[in-house]
């Protein structure tokens, strides 16, 4: 019997680590295969590849269901014996309609471990194997649920040791350490299980050894990294002594709970650059908070933040339509969250994730969803439908100007001078109507700020400078001459000589400014002023400035 563990992955560049782990804890039952695809490929060669088998297990998300029912169905279509099985957070809760599709067979629910073992154990007697749904002739079965699979059996278990090991250097490599969440938010499938359980520490330590050898960005998938301070430094001190040239490590962590031994540890030993933080901020509204049963102190997340930002890059997170949450407070949220200056901030919108309690309490709040995956908020009763799209704008122009780090002085200046939500609002609805929100050049990314700033803000020279010193900061060779023009040809090689650059390994880029680009680099303020701003081409990396003076 031929079975296929599959998945399709949002990105080339990710990896299925669930197909993995079912794969080396089964791979002695003969038959049993997997690989992984990508929702992009061609469906019809998929369900071509898949339909060889005559098991095929595809591991579900909210990102991958939709493609993979259609996949599913083509498999059917091209081999009628084939059975379709499907576990994964998207099926394990309101699954009633998607057994029910004629081309689904069975559905595993929950953590997948035991009920696999014993799915492919047994075939084809599927009565007795724990939290299975099935169904014969038309009639629906939902076994009993299974006890949580003992995270010990993972020990000497390495998920990528049927890779090629010269792939993973170009993905991300995805590790666990613990499951289970001790918080309870609303939002979030991982709320459904407050019994934190950890791996075999040993195992934990080689994988990492295997991951750091062979890959470079490697992310943790605990919720809450930070839980428990001794087994948190432990983990950073071993990744300390034996991560390689190259390796970069990102983990979610609870801000407000971070201990101020973590904090000392990480600024007395960890390099800058070799930590990523994701945090869930969500929003900065404590009703709103509460009501999805959120708590947390942003003055304390602010100053953790504040504290680390030097040593640990972050990367924050905001939802907007949670309950409570009204226009003004969406606005404030942005505002303080995005004055942190995180290299990435996130603005996401409530998904009504099947199984979580925000979505079984949805009419108490007058939301209405989009019934289709992501199962994204249409409005409520404190948020109109309009303002939605508004914030949409919003969060394109974030992306494109922020996050993609294409305006960040700019950006800056405007946080600390301007309303910035107000801005980016204006600035993606003239975005809207200047070039497609996912069509543009970069050129256009700098044109059309510039436009939206003399059209808002009117003869503001110190934002057009701002603006011009992004694009010149964007590229990695000089770019076409735009913004602001250099200075005379003649001080130019002046300044080149007094300086002694290297104009035969370089180039430059030498612009009169009206203010101290150095002050506001170093305290985010303008003082008027003469100067003149020197920046440094290699044609490899991104421009950098050399001085200002």
């Amino acid at each position: 019997m031929q079975i296929l563990l599959t998945t399709l992955n949002s990105k080339y560049i990710h990896m299925n680590l669930a197909i993995r782990l079912l794969y080396e804890l089964n791979k002695k039952h003969k038959g049993l295969c997997w690989k992984e695809f990508v929702i992009k490929e061609d469906k019809n060669e998929i369900a071509r590849y898949c339909s060889q088998y005559n098991i095929v297990a595809f591991s579900c998300y909210i990102w991958n269901i939709t493609p993979t029912l259609e996949v599913a169905k083509k498999i059917k279509a091209l081999n009628p014996d084939c059975k379709i099985l499907l576990g994964g957070p998207e099926v394990s809760y309101d699954w009633q309609e998607v057994i029910e599709l004629p081309y689904i067979d069975y559905i595993i629910t929950g953590e997948g471990e035991i009920p696999f073992a014993e799915f492919i154990k047994h075939f084809p007697s599927t009565d007795k194997v724990p939290g299975l749904v099935w169904k014969n002739n038309d009639i629906e079965f939902e076994n009993a649920a299974h006890p949580l699979f003992d995270l010990n059996n993972f020990t000497a278990i390495n998920p990528y040791i049927n890779d090629n090991p010269e792939e993973l250097y170009n993905k991300v490599c995805y590790i666990e350490t613990s499951r289970g969440c001790p918080y309870k938010c609303e939002f979030c499938l991982a709320s459904l299980d407050n019994r934190v359980r950890y791996l075999p520490i040993e195992s934990i330590k080689a994988n990492l050894i295997y991951l750091m050898k062979y890959g470079r960005t490697i992310k943790f998938l605990d919720r809450t990294f930070n839980i428990k301070k001794d087994f948190t430094i432990a983990i950073f001190k071993f990744i300390l002594q034996h991560h390689q040239s190259g390796n970069v490590f990102q983990f979610e962590i609870t801000a407000d709970i971070v201990h101020p031994d973590i904090i000392k540890f990480i600024n007395e030993y960890v390099p800058k650059g070799l930590f990523r933080f994701e945090i869930g901020i969500q929003t900065i509204n404590q009703k709103a908070n509460l009501e999805v049963g959120r708590k947390q102190n942003f003055e304390k997340t602010k100053s953790i933040i504040q504290q680390l930002s030097p040593k640990v890059e972050m990367h924050l997170d905001l939802i907007v339509g949670l309950p409570l949450d009204y226009w003004e407070d969406i606005k404030y949220s942005f505002e303080e969250v995005f004055k942190l200056y995180a290299p990435e901030l996130q603005l996401g919108f409530l998904k009504f994730l099947k199984g979580t309690p925000v979505r079984e309490k949805y009419e108490k709040y007058g939301f209405t969803f989009d019934p289709n995956p992501p199962y994204q908020i249409i409005e409520s009763n404190f948020i109109s439908a309009k303002q939605l799209h508004e914030i949409t704008l919003v969060e394109h122009a974030l992306e494109i100007y922020w996050n993609k780090k294409r305006a960040v002085n700019t950006l800056k200046y405007i946080a600390s001078n301007h309303s910035i939500f107000d801005f980016l609002l204006g600035l993606g609805f003239y975005f809207e109507t200047k070039r497609d929100l996912h069509k543009f050049s970069l050129v256009d990314v700098y044109e059309i700020i510039t436009e939206y700033v003399s059209s808002s803000l009117g003869d503001n020279s110190i934002v057009k400078q701002m603006i011009a010193i992004d694009y010149y900061l964007h590229h990695k060779v000089k770019p076409k001459t735009l913004f602001i023009n250099e200075v005379d040809r003649t001080i130019k090689n002046q300044i080149i000589d007094q300086n002694q650059l290297n104009h035969h390994k370089y180039r430059y880029v030498i612009l009169p400014l009206k203010f101290d680009f150095n002050l506001f680099e170093k305290e985010n303020k303008v003082e008027n002023g003469d100067s003149k701003i020197i920046i440094q081409y290699d044609g490899v990396n991104k421009a950098e400035v050399l001085c200002c003076y």
